[in-house]
């Protein structure tokens, strides 16, 4: 399975807000005194915005620089550049949008949904917004309101977007041919532009996975990597190259990559796989990375798709796998947390809570052959 994302932050912002990178990987750090100074940032960085404009610009290469290396750690530091608005039922219509991105990249869905309804009321004309509103809709597997937030972005004269958020958003109801056709001629109307390309190719390629093309998936993967290369399209190929089997191009896929813990999981699977002991050190370092957050005094529900994998994959704790499974399904549901509901709820002999898991995917309408074995039987 795929999917990961991670995610993240919504898909278009790397299209839609090309910027810069700024500094260098944020480090787990462990619990010290209030007072311990674990960092001096540039003054350009730990100097606050002063104006709307600067603190959107600065935002914006953040939450760029978060779905290029699919690390959301960067989404704090958006949220610093955002702070003197923060929360602020005045500020503008784009920095609410921004909070809203920050908030969704957190997997914090319900505030992220109140702040965009804020914006769209402040400024319905928000081409971002609505994007941003559909990919919350897809995640909660709301589909008919994904589309109508996709039919918000063609009213305000966004046709390339809407088309491209319509495609997707139909393509996990099972639409996958037309997906295929439309996301072709979309690839061709912008062949001079290689973020563009890569966007468009990245959702083909899902799509097609969707479709239980694999080998096409894999060539738009390829694509979409060579055009423009971005963390979370790696992330998403990798899982697709596990799934296949294939671990040793999944690590080279994943070789340049920075150590987040989505990243830091597949590679230890991979290795896995293929039977180098190298995989337990990778485990021992996310055990760490949880444990630090634990010990912050921060949630881990947050964290709970990646804790479900490294239950799953790496511990051999079925019934942990699916506990961390089910708190991450109630926060989202993209393919591959259907996935590891089904998996995990299966393994762990569970057969209640299975069947509750497949009932509700049935109910979902989401489409996907790699879901099929679940689908096709008792599932009513």
């Amino acid at each position: 399975m795929k999917k990961p994302h991670h995610c993240l932050c919504v898909a278009l912002c790397l299209v839609l807000w090309a910027g810069t990178a700024l500094a260098a990987l944020p480090q787990d750090l462990p619990p010290g005194l209030d007072a311990d100074v674990v960092e001096r940032l540039p003054e350009r960085v730990s100097a606050a915005p002063a104006t709307p404009q600067a603190a959107a610009a600065t935002a914006r290469r953040w939450i760029t620089l978060s779905r290029e290396t699919a690390d959301p750690r960067y989404l704090g530091r958006a949220q610093a550049a955002l702070a003197r608005w923060w929360g602020q039922s005045d500020a503008p219509a784009d920095l609410l949008v921004l909070q809203a991105t920050v908030e969704q990249g957190r997997h914090e869905f319900s505030a992220a949904r109140a702040t965009l309804e804020h914006a769209l009321q402040t400024n319905p004309a928000q081409v971002q917004g609505w994007l941003t509103l559909a990919t919350l809709e897809r995640v909660a597997a709301r589909y008919e309101a994904a589309e109508a937030a996709c039919r918000n972005v063609a009213r305000h004269g966004a046709a390339l977007y809407a088309t491209a958020c319509l495609l997707e958003t139909r393509s996990l109801q099972g639409q996958h041919d037309a997906a295929r056709n439309g996301f072709t001629a979309l690839r061709q109307q912008v062949a001079g532009n290689a973020a563009q390309r890569a966007w468009i190719g990245s959702l083909l390629a899902e799509s097609e996975e969707r479709a239980g093309r694999d080998d096409a998936a894999d060539a738009a993967y390829r694509r979409s990597l060579a055009d423009a290369p971005d963390g979370y399209t790696a992330l998403a190929y990798a899982d697709q190259l596990l799934r296949r089997n294939r671990a040793s191009a999944a690590l080279e896929v994943l070789r340049h990559q920075p150590d987040s813990d989505s990243v830091l999981l597949r590679r230890a699977q991979a290795l896995r796989l293929m039977g180098d002991a190298a995989w337990q050190t990778l485990v021992r370092d996310l055990e760490a990375r949880f444990a630090a957050i634990a010990a912050r005094g921060e949630g881990l529900d947050a964290h709970a798709r990646e804790r479900a994998l490294m239950a799953l994959w790496l511990q051999g704790q079925p019934a942990a796998a699916w506990k961390a499974a089910r708190t991450n399904l109630a926060l989202q549901k993209e393919p591959l947390d259907w996935w590891l509901a089904l998996q995990t709820s299966e393994q762990s002999g569970d057969a209640a809570a299975h069947q509750t898991v497949r009932q509700a995917l049935q109910q979902a309408g989401l489409q996907d052959l790699r879901l099929a074995r679940w689908q096709t039987r008792g599932a009513q």
